[in-house]
């Protein structure tokens, strides 16, 4: 396989949650102007939208799916109108998630917030992968990219209590080598990507844009600083493509070096 045909993704359908904004957005740019046609499903349509028009822009074609993640329904005929409309599914790329509300200890946090959290961050990847593996097992082959976090890694309470994000993140990275182990021989590669801290997020709005937390995770990144939102473009491109083909199971970390301390 050539340089240039190890990235290339012409023809491919990804389905990408949360593509409304942050790093979902730039995923959908990736993807798109490496060839592939893109499925924008977020909660909100018109952030969708936005998307969807940067990617036909680079030429590839985009539909608009409105969905909560986090309700199981929504998520089934999500998919079934992804694939009835390009007739085949490629990639996923579960990126849709939220932060906890109101960080706090677990002996102070409300069981209100860790439910959404857990509803959106853990039983949406769930659910996605649930009901598009049938769709990638029987067209011989894809990719799943579960995006979940260095505080599934790690705890966070150093930095800020997120008792239920980082539960439910260290749940996609297990969960994500569960489905590698039992798809691998049906050619459906499943890694975890592990963002660090990157501006332009809609899941990082609050913490960035507060200086002076800002300035705590820069001291406690060895590179000196926060990472653009499009600086998660090479990885995802990686792992949605041919260069990743006999990598499932695995968890790509960008942090700046965050976790090598």
């Amino acid at each position: 396989m050539k340089n240039n045909e190890l990235f290339d993704l012409t023809d491919k359908v990804a389905v990408i949650t949360g593509a409304g904004s942050g790093l979902g957005a730039q995923f959908a740019i990736t993807l798109s102007e490496a060839g592939a046609d893109v499925v924008c499903v977020d909660k909100d349509a018109d952030a969708a939208k936005r998307t969807a028009d940067i990617v036909e822009s680079a030429g590839r074609r985009a539909i608009i799916l409105e969905c909560d993640v986090s309700v199981e329904e929504q998520v089934r005929a999500t998919m079934r109108e992804a694939h009835n409309h390009f007739g085949h599914i490629d990639i996923l790329v579960n990126n849709a998630g939220i932060a906890d509300p109101s960080p706090s200890r677990v002996g102070q946090y409300k069981s209100a917030d860790w439910h959404r959290v857990i509803d959106i961050d853990l039983h949406g990847v769930f659910y996605c992968c649930n009901e598009s593996l049938p769709y990638l097992e029987a067209q011989g082959g894809g990719k799943i990219i579960n995006v979940a976090s260095i505080w599934g890694m790690v705890g966070g309470a150093n930095v800020v209590p997120i008792p239920a994000y980082s539960a439910a993140k260290g749940a996609v990275i297990n969960l994500t080598r569960e489905i590698a182990l039992e798809y691998g021989k049906q050619n459906i590669q499943v890694n975890a990507l592990c963002p660090g801290f990157h501006l332009g997020t809609r899941l990082g709005e609050g913490a960035t844009s507060d200086p002076d937390f800002v300035a705590v995770l820069t001291a406690i990144t060895p590179m000196g600083r926060l990472a653009q939102a499009e600086e998660i473009r090479g990885p995802a491109l990686f792992l949605a493509s041919p260069a990743s083909n006999f990598m499932t199971g695995q968890t790509l970390v960008t942090d700046g070096g965050v976790l090598a301390q």
